[in-house]
């Protein structure tokens, strides 16, 4: 069993800069595709930006050229760092992560992001 445990999130004003951290329990991300996800009130959950086991990333239109997402396997720990925030930023972002070749599929428990006009 894996535990995926978010931070980072808080309150911002637009504009502003917010860098996510996903802590895995164990040597997770050499063998799995790590993804965060964002969902706000009344909305479905949907993908902001994933990265594959071989580092190839993929993001959302609507944060392309604002987010990052990144890892250090060495720490064990997964990143979305997020510029030039804005109010429909707002969400609560999702750490999630595949396995890959399994059907092993892990959330975090999430972390509240809020960006004021």
């Amino acid at each position: 069993q894996v535990q995926l445990v978010e931070s980072g999130g808080g309150l911002v004003q637009a504009g502003g800069s917010l860098r996510l951290s996903c802590a895995a329990s164990g040597s997770i991300f050499r063998i799995a595709v790590v993804g965060w996800y964002r969902q706000a009130p009344g909305n479905q959950r949907e993908l902001v930006a994933d990265m594959t086991t071989g580092g190839s990333t993929n993001y959302a239109d609507s944060v392309k050229g604002r987010f990052t997402i990144s890892r250090d396997t060495a720490k064990n720990t997964a990143y979305l760092q997020m510029n030039s925030l804005k109010p429909e930023d707002t969400a609560v972002y999702y750490c999630n992560v595949k396995v890959a070749l399994t059907a092993r599929n892990y959330w975090g428990q999430g972390t509240p992001v809020t960006v004021s006009s």
